[in-house]
């Protein structure tokens, strides 16, 4: 068994060697468990690409995106020309005194600068190399909008085979990340028994596969190919399905259960779609979803959308507003999510990334 110590994150410096979002995720991780995080951009190419991924509304003459500023904050960065020796050796000091280096290189580029797996063993023989590839087994640039359409998330999300959508994060990239941090924690573990170099390596395509879950078992146990459906769920109806009130207002109702679906017709009052056979199980009610979707869109067109949420509360009914992030920000649990700092004599906000809460 391992014996666990309590991590003094103090303590730990990490070197960060990536750029756009996933690997810099997982410094923010650490950055905001206290570590001392050290960013270090490419100062022949500008540094970070996500500095000028500006929205419309961004000031173009600042030095830092909101992209860039969602991931990279309470960081120590250094501009560095990795083709000038003397500067890439301040990279080789600095991993020297390091416990993780954070990489993800082009192919060729780590073995050719001295910050591959095998030259940090030699630079640090208890480092903890993390580093994220776009795919296993070739050199293909990954791009999260390309992973989502070559790994089928983009052929189930829309309304129809003429509408498909993208998720409107780069999602991929953020699952890469949570799988590299728990890698990485896996390795410092480790190290409390055995303490010698770990290097971990997470792809982007394997990621975006493995987050496929119940989609994929779908289709692994059954041959069902998902389609595109909106915000429906393949399995479970009503679920996700978008509804409107007398005004025109969405929300989604999630009935997971035959007593949310029992609660919600006595509520609405339509307690006959309880016995009707085209609805009485869950499988019947995925069956005939169209059918079931229309008898509910017209009963809820003579509701309140707020009045109703709040009754659905009341009696445990599960369902939401479909919310804009100009509402989603009104509410006290996301205020108290944001953080806010100067990077670069700019003044940044973001969502913590780290909302755990551990006690003992």
């Amino acid at each position: 068994m391992l014996n666990f110590q309590p991590v003094n994150w103090k303590e730990i410096t990490v070197i960060e060697l990536a750029s756009v979002l996933a690997g810099p995720s997982v410094g923010a991780f650490f950055a905001e468990l206290g570590a001392n995080v050290i960013k270090v951009e490419n100062k022949t190419t500008g540094g970070d690409v996500t500095r000028n991924w500006k929205s419309s509304k961004e000031d173009a003459e600042a030095p830092i995106s909101a992209y860039y500023s969602s991931v990279n904050y309470w960081k120590e960065v250094h501009f560095i020309d990795y083709n000038n020796p003397a500067e890439l050796s301040r990279i080789h000091e600095m991993i020297q005194k390091a416990q993780i280096v954070i990489s993800n290189f082009k192919p060729g580029s780590a073995k050719k600068w001295q910050l591959d797996y095998e030259s940090l063993k030699d630079l640090n023989p208890n480092i903890v190399s993390a580093e994220i590839k776009g795919y296993p087994n070739t050199n293909k640039a990954a791009f999260d909008v390309v992973l989502q359409a070559e790994t089928g998330y983009i052929s189930m999300t829309g309304t129809d085979h003429q509408h498909l959508a993208k998720l409107p994060v780069a999602l991929i990239d953020v699952l890469a990340a949570h799988q590299l941090k728990e890698g990485i924690l896996v390795a410092l573990l480790s190290q409390q028994n055995s303490v010698k170099p770990y290097r971990v390596v997470v792809s982007l395509y394997e990621t975006a596969l493995a987050s496929l879950v119940n989609q994929a078992s779908n289709y692994l146990m059954s041959g069902l190919v998902p389609q595109p459906i909106g915000t429906m769920h393949p399995n479970i109806a009503p679920y996700g399905d978008l509804f409107y009130d007398r005004t025109n207002n969405p929300f989604v109702l999630a009935i997971g259960t035959e007593r949310h679906f029992q609660s919600l017709c006595e509520e609405i009052g339509l307690p006959e779609l309880i016995t009707n056979p085209l609805f009485s199980t869950n499988a019947n009610r995925v069956q005939n979803r169209t059918k079931l979707y229309e008898l509910l869109q017209q009963k809820f067109e003579e509701l309140n959308r707020d009045a109703l949420l709040s009754q659905f509360e009341k009696l445990k009914i599960p369902s939401g507003a479909v919310q804009k992030l100009d509402e989603v920000f009104k509410s006290k649990s996301a205020q108290n999510l944001i953080i806010e700092s100067r990077e670069e004599g700019v003044k940044t906000k973001r969502v913590r990334g780290n909302v755990f809460r551990i006690t003992s």
